[in-house]
C-alpha cells in the first residue's frame, strides 16, 4: 500500500523504521512543526522528521491538519492508508476521509483502557500489572475507533514509563505492520470497542507530578516511575523544587517528609514505609545520586521534603 505516516516523538521512530522496511511504500511523513528545545530554545525538528529527512521522504509539518494547503497535498499523495503513532494533532474529518483504508493508530494501551495522550504513564501510576498496545481505525471521538489488533505487556515492579514505552515501541511497530498487511490483504476486520472498561489518560502535567509524601510508599513509587522521564515527579526542599527520578521501597519507618541520610543512602518518610531516594535532580542542575545530593546540601535534622516545610 501507499502510506503516509503520521508521528512525532521518539517512540514513533521505531514504527516508521518498521514500515519503511516492510513491503508498504511510505510516500510522505506528517509530523508536528519544529519546536524550541535546549537552553538556546532553537527550533528543532521532531525525531520522526529527522529520520524521514535522512531517508529522503517528503515531510509535511502543518500547523493545523485542517489547513487547506495540507489537505490538498495529502489528496495529491493519494495514500491508501495513513498509519499513526503519537502524532499529537487533531485530525479533521476532511483528512480522515482521504485514504481508502482510513487512518490506523498504534496506541499504547489495551483499549478501551487508557484512551488519551499518556496511557503508559497512567497505567503505571494506577498500579496496573499489565498494559499493551492496540491498533485501531481513527474516528472523531478520542481513541474510540474499532480495533484491529492487540498485544499485552507485563509491567515490572521497577519499570518506568520510559522503559515500558521503549518495549512497546518495538512490539507495537510489528503489530502496526501486521495490521497494515492484514488490511491490504482484506483479511483483517476491525471490531468495535466494548463500552465497559473505558478509562481516560490525559497528558500528565507538572502539577500532576507533585509527590504527596503523606500517601503510601507504593503510590509514591508508582508516581515516580510513571513520571520518569517526563515530566519528572517532584517535591520541595528548602523552598526549591527537587525532582525525584528513582526510589526504592524499604521496610523502615519515618514520618512523612522526614529525611535520614548515611554516606551511601537517603531515605524519606511517606504515609506508610520510608522510600530510599536513588536519583534526584535539584532545580537547575543535572540528575545525580541522592547520596551525592545529600552530601552537597549538608542535611540537618530539621530538613524535610515536601509539605512538611522543606
Amino acid at each position: 500500500m501507499r502510506v503516509v505516516f503520521a508521528g512525532t516523538p521518539e517512540p514513533a521512530v521505531t514504527a516508521l523504521q518498521a514500515i519503511v522496511a516492510s513491503r508498504h511504500e511510505v510516500v510522505a511523513v506528517i509530523t508536528r512543526p519544529d519546536a524550541p528545545a535546549g537552553r538556546g530554545r532553537r527550533l528543532v525538528a521532531s525525531p520522526v522528521a529527522q529520520l524521514a529527512e535522512e531517508l529522503g521522504i517528503e515531510v509535511l509539518k502543518p500547523v493545523k491538519p485542517s489547513d487547506p494547503e495540507f489537505l490538498a497535498r495529502l489528496t495529491e499523495l493519494a495514500p491508501d492508508c495513513c498509519p499513526v503513532v503519537a502524532y499529537g494533532g487533531l485530525l479533521p474529518q476532511a483528512a480522515l476521509d482521504i485514504p481508502e483504508h482510513g487512518w490506523i493508530n498504534l496506541h499504547f494501551s489495551v483499549l478501551p483502557a487508557w484512551r488519551g495522550a499518556a496511557p503508559v504513564q497512567h497505567s503505571i501510576i494506577s498500579g496496573d500489572d499489565v498494559t499493551g498496545a492496540s491498533t485501531f481505525r481513527i474516528v472523531k471521538a478520542l481513541d474510540a475507533g474499532p480495533v484491529y489488533g492487540v498485544l499485552t505487556e507485563p509491567i515490572g515492579p521497577e519499570d518506568t514509563s520510559g522503559d515500558l514505552l521503549t518495549r512497546l515501541a518495538v512490539s507495537g511497530a510489528k503489530l502496526l505492520v501486521d495490521t497494515l498487511d492484514g488490511v491490504e490483504a482484506g483479511v483483517l476486520e476491525a471490531r468495535e470497542q466494548p463500552t465497559d472498561g473505558v478509562t481516560l489518560a490525559p497528558k500528565i502535567t507538572v502539577e500532576d507530578a507533585a509527590l504527596d509524601l503523606s500517601a503510601p510508599a507504593q503510590r509514591v513509587d508508582r508516581l515516580v516511575r510513571g513520571c520518569n522521564p517526563a515530566p519528572g515527579a517532584w517535591t520541595t526542599f528548602r523552598g526549591e523544587r527537587l525532582k525525584v527520578l528513582a526510589v526504592h521501597l524499604t521496610d523502615e519507618e519515618l514520618k512523612p517528609g522526614e529525611l535520614q541520610a548515611t554516606k551511601s543512602s537517603v531515605k524519606v518518610g511517606t504515609g506508610s514505609k520510608a522510600v530510599e531516594l536513588v536519583t534526584v535532580q535539584p532545580q537547575g542542575k543535572k540528575p545525580m545520586a541522592a547520596a551525592d545530593w545529600a552530601r552537597g546540601v549538608r542535611l540537618t535534622d530539621e530538613d524535610r521534603l515536601g509539605f512538611s516545610g522543606g
